[in-house]
Formats: structure tokens, C-alpha cells, sequence
């Protein structure tokens, strides 16, 4: 059960940025998957850390104020391993969509930190590195 919960967070996750057919994504889902005091981690091009709040403002205006569209993010590989309350997944995503009129896309690393709170299992840290 664990396992499928987890996988069903990261799914949420990913999906939280897709504005695919004009639908708008639903970034804000991410204050409800990651700990409100969770730490959100760009390592490249420039190392960058965030709140949830500095994360997910400036995601919820490019998604909706037309730069970012037709965008989805998805997983392709992961390796989840669970101890007791804690919980650590590695894995590699894609990404496409267009941006500025112009395509866009890439591969990329990302790592989530789970624990298991009272209401389910939660993201407690997150870090990515987009592939040249």
C-alpha cells in the first residue's frame, strides 16, 4: 500500500504543471503534496533553492499567463525505497511543451523525500537537475 501511495503522490506531482488542451494546471496541488516547511532544490543551470511559496508562484503565473502551453511533465524511471515512515524515490522525467512559440522540452533527474504524516504520505524535500 505504501508503494502505490507514493506513487500515486508522485503522479500528483507531475501532473500539477500539465496545461495540455487548455486546461489550466493545477499548481497549487503542490501546497497540499509538499510540506508546508519543505524544501525545493534546482541544482542546475544555476543552484537555486525554494519555499513552497517562492516554488509555486512563479510556476502558477507561467503556466497560466500563456508563455508555457501544451506542457506536461512526467516520470520515466524511478527507484522508490521505504523504511518505516520515511521514503526516498530517485528517478528520471520528461518534459514537453511550448514556450515562447517555440518548442520545448528536455529530460531530467529528480529526487522526493517522503515521510508519512497523519494524512498520507507527503513530500518533505525535493531537488532536480534538468539534463544539458
Amino acid at each position: 500500500m505504501s508503494k502505490t501511495e507514493i506513487d500515486r503522490v508522485t503522479a500528483e506531482f507531475y501532473g500539477a504543471f500539465d496545461n495540455r488542451g487548455g486546461k489550466p494546471a493545477d499548481v497549487d496541488r503542490i501546497r497540499r503534496l509538499v510540506l508546508p516547511q519543505g524544501v525545493i532544490v534546482c541544482t542546475a543551470p544555476t543552484f537555486t533553492a525554494y519555499s513552497v511559496e517562492e516554488f509555486v508562484v512563479p510556476r502558477e503565473q507561467l503556466l497560466a499567463g500563456g508563455r508555457l502551453v501544451e506542457f506536461s511533465e512526467w516520470e520515466t524511471s524511478e527507484d522508490t525505497r521505504i523504511e518505516g515512515d520515511l521514503a526516498s524515490r530517485f528517478g528520471t522525467y520528461r518534459k514537453s511543451g511550448v514556450l515562447d512559440g517555440e518548442p520545448y522540452g528536455g529530460t531530467g533527474t529528480k529526487t522526493l523525500q517522503f515521510v508519512r504524516t497523519p494524512d498520507g504520505w507527503r513530500i518533505a524535500a525535493l531537488s532536480w537537475y534538468d539534463h544539458p
